[in-house]
């Protein structure tokens, strides 16, 4: 299927497939991140592909699970690599940076990892994830770049959280970033889309 307008198709998708709970959680899982929407997902990396053509950009990162599927279409549309930042280092991840990320649904701390033969000085990165709430997933992200000595360029997430705290996080850091969803509120467990 072809969306002519990816933005607008994807806040349909979430008035009308999103689900909402309480404390400011809401599920978009039919579509965005358990079960997916390829045509969707690839319209999705075509808008941030569009929105940061002008970045000299050499990877994509991202954070595992949910934001693998928009980052693999951007590096592919981008014909760059994807490197996913995993929550569990595997017996056969050598050197590693590492940093501690909160997941905001979950209400837990992750051990994040990223191996150094995948991650360094000469890399110029778009971070891209699923959601931006608090920003703890990319303020992880920015720790483990940091580390490397590689530049975050620019960071683009499907849906953000405009009531909470990551968007004016990324502000005072001077990061560039781009939200294609950006939800206002979710008070008394009501979607409202920002205009």
């Amino acid at each position: 299927m072809y969306y002519r307008n990816c933005v607008q198709e994807l806040r349909e998708r979430i008035l009308k497939e999103g689900r909402c709970f309480p404390g400011g959680i809401l599920k978009v899982d039919s579509f965005v991140n358990h079960q997916m929407d390829p045509n969707l997902m690839f319209h999705i990396g075509r808008e941030f592909v569009v929105r940061f053509a002008s970045l000299d950009i050499n990877k994509v990162i991202t954070i595992e699970a949910s934001g693998i599927a928009p980052a693999i279409m951007v590096g592919f549309l981008l014909n760059v690599p994807v490197v996913f930042v995993k929550k569990k280092a595997p017996s056969t991840m050598d050197a590693q940076y590492t940093s501690t990320v909160h997941s905001f649904t979950k209400n837990r701390d992750y051990q994040v990892c990223v191996s150094k033969e995948y991650l360094g000085p000469e890399d110029r990165l778009l971070f891209i994830d699923d959601f931006l709430a608090n920003g703890n997933a990319a303020a992880g992200v920015l720790d483990l770049c940091q580390q490397a000595g590689a530049k975050i360029e620019a960071m683009g997430f499907v849906i953000e959280k405009a009531f909470q705290e990551g968007g004016k996080m990324l502000d005072r850091l001077g990061i560039p970033h781009f939200s294609l969803a950006v939800i206002e509120s979710l008070d008394d467990c009501q979607i409202k889309l920002a205009d």
